[in-house]
């Protein structure tokens, strides 16, 4: 652990605990929002209880004054030992990463700070002083894998249980969204401790976007049921067909994407395009079963879909299944 400024054990290599007390400022980083703020909320919670609600100071960094945030960070704290300061997403203002490495090196002695900033741009300067002088902590987003064990463990943690295959069908079904999964496993525990698949279906409603790519994968697949069995799913579901145009036009989106990236590897891909990894993996395969000509005829067929269903009496329904057939039937 590394306290911002020179100190004799610094100075001399001496190594920190790991504990919190230790830590002057804390960086907690990334799109995982649902694991940055559960430990944001520990360690608020560890800090309120040694020091009290008075000790603690939130700031938003987006709209506080120069002046206001100096005199949060170098303030000496009222009726306690300590202070400790959230600073959240101060590189929203120019001065703040230009200075950082100034305002952020003469914080108290006696405050805590800990700066939240989910997105930040590797490439500044502001990026590598917070890796290298702060407690860094990321947190990227979980693909299917690690969001199923996640899943499992948090079944055992809430008293139940769940199996690995449940879990990776529960993530299918409900898709990537950390937060979504944690109620949907509350709400599962509370129905039965021992979650099934038979619960899954019965308790958990499949969301859109997850099995939109399983119906473009049924399609390229050339299985014509499946694929108009999810279609008639997302129409159950109330998807109306703009909504699946949309979604039909973000697919072959990240298709052009992974069909131009060349050999770029899944991560290059995803991190280029600011898509998540697994999102790029899954429908690498996807890619390759189609040329970029028919991929350039398959968006300019759903572009005069989309534009007939919009200026005249076309069935959309009709035009959307008939052009999942026409996928099928090439991909075959």
């Amino acid at each position: 652990m590394f306290r911002v400024g020179s100190s004799i054990a610094d100075i001399v290599g001496i190594p920190r605990d790991n504990c919190y007390n230790g830590c002057m400022i804390t960086t907690l980083t990334g799109e995982n929002s649902f694991s940055l703020q559960q430990v944001l909320r520990d360690r608020v919670a560890s800090f309120v209880t040694e020091y009290g609600d008075m000790a603690l100071e939130r700031i938003d960094g987006q709209d506080v004054e120069p002046a206001r945030l100096q005199e949060a960070l170098q303030s000496a704290p009222f009726l306690s030992s300590k202070k400790l300061v959230i600073l959240r997403e101060p590189s929203k203002q120019k001065h703040y990463v230009d200075e950082a490495e100034q305002i952020l090196g003469d914080v108290s002695e006696s405050t805590d700070v800990i700066v939240v900033e989910p997105k930040l741009d590797k490439r500044l300067s502001y990026y590598k002083y917070l890796k290298s002088q702060t407690d860094f902590q990321q947190f990227p987003e979980l693909d299917s894998n690690a969001l199923a064990r996640w899943l499992v463990a948090s079944a055992k943690t809430a008293g139940g249980s769940l199996s690995q295959s449940d879990a990776t069908y529960l993530v299918e079904r409900v898709g990537l969204n950390q937060q979504l999964l944690s109620q949907e496993i509350e709400k599962l525990t509370l129905y039965d401790p021992k979650i099934t698949r038979d619960t899954i279906d019965l308790l958990v409603d499949a969301t859109p976007q997850s099995t939109i790519f399983q119906l473009v994968e049924a399609a390229f697949s050339g299985n014509t049921k499946r694929a108009l069995d999810l279609y008639d799913e997302q129409r159950a579901m109330k998807v109306e067909p703009p909504q699946i145009v949309a979604l039909l036009a973000w697919q072959l989106h990240i298709l052009a994407i992974i069909k131009t990236a060349g050999d770029r590897s899944a991560d290059i891909v995803a991190q280029e395009a600011k898509l998540n990894p697994y999102v790029v993996r899954k429908s690498q395969s996807i890619a390759r079963q189609i040329s970029l000509g028919q991929l350039k005829r398959l968006v300019s067929d759903l572009l005069a879909i989309d534009v007939a269903s919009k200026n005249s009496a076309l069935n959309a329904d009709d035009a959307l299944k008939h052009y999942l057939l026409q996928l099928a039937a090439q991909s075959a």
